[in-house]
């Protein structure tokens, strides 16, 4: 795919949160800060990266006439998906993907999921889902990026306290860490024309269950730690009885049931190869996630 010659700026959404803001990192690396710019709702949170050369401008997806400002004399723009859910969620990034190609980049780019499917159990992969699909005409790179391993530490509850990691059944998952998929985005950002259309899944070469998350917390701690198996019903019960809305419950069981069908199942090399060396393990995370 070629780029048109002097128009190299690159844009990434987001560019203060968790992932966008470590592919920023990642991409300053390879390439100059001057051909870098982030959209980001509020500007002020990246007065650090416009020290840093980035050019930093308000965008915001739910006001169209921002992002044509954002995303003015970009090449190529990086949509990074939200936190936002449903219908929303999707003319939001579709929102954004049009209003990329509108000023003019050549390469549009979104954080997709290794588990997209209109069918998918868990609510989330059918919006990356339609997000692809309705992304229209262009340049499109969808990247299928793994279940972030983040999410782990937030499913332990208090395992290390009582002994037991007790969830819903669940299945394997190739949980893959933020710094592994930021470099790889950047990689990808940085090369043209790598990559149309979706990826391969971009996780880590295994996929672990909660049963060998225990194993690992055992190995980690020195206590031991067993898996234990909650009814479904039981598990959204607890939740609500602590607060959580019963459609948000609802919604982290989909997870479960997802995992246990084997959706976010998909392992393989080909992160491995694109970052060229290991990807980091779910351990690694782990120790870190416990040492805070």
């Amino acid at each position: 795919m070629n780029i048109e010659k002097g128009c190299t700026m690159i844009v990434i959404t987001g560019g203060t949160g968790k992932l966008g803001s470590r592919i920023v990192d990642r991409l300053l690396e390879r390439v100059p800060a001057a051909e870098i710019g982030v959209s980001v709702r509020e500007p002020e949170r990246a007065a650090g990266l416009a020290a840093r050369g980035v050019r930093v401008r308000r965008g915001d997806f739910a006001d169209p006439g921002s992002l044509a400002e954002a995303f003015e004399g970009a090449a190529q723009v990086l949509v990074v998906s939200t936190d936002e859910m449903g219908e929303r969620a999707v003319e939001h990034h579709v929102a954004a993907i049009e209003a990329a190609r509108s000023a003019g980049a050549k390469r549009v780019l979104y954080t997709s999921h290794q588990a997209a499917a209109d069918d998918s159990l868990f609510a989330p992969m059918a919006d990356h889902a339609a997000t692809e699909r309705r992304a229209g005409e262009g340049p499109f790179t969808a990247l299928r990026n793994g279940f972030y391993a983040s999410t782990v530490p937030l499913l332990l509850g208090g395992a290390l306290e009582t002994g037991e990691l007790a969830a819903p059944a669940d299945g394997p998952v190739s949980w893959t860490a933020h710094a592994d998929l930021a470099e790889a985005a950047a990689i990808i950002l940085a090369g043209e024309g790598r990559f149309d259309g979706p990826t391969p899944p971009l996780t880590a070469p295994v996929a672990l269950d909660l049963g060998d998350v225990a194993a690992l917390l055992t190995e980690i701690s020195g206590r031991p730690v067993r898996r234990v198996v909650v009814a479904d019903e039981a598990w959204v019960a607890t939740l609500t009885g602590r607060g959580v809305p019963a459609a948000q419950a609802e919604l982290l069981l989909g997870m479960f049931r997802a995992a246990r069908r084997g959706e976010f199942a998909a392992a393989g090399r080909e992160l491995e190869d694109l970052l060229g060396r290991p990807v980091t393990p779910l351990r690694a995370v782990l120790v870190e996630a416990l040492e805070r």
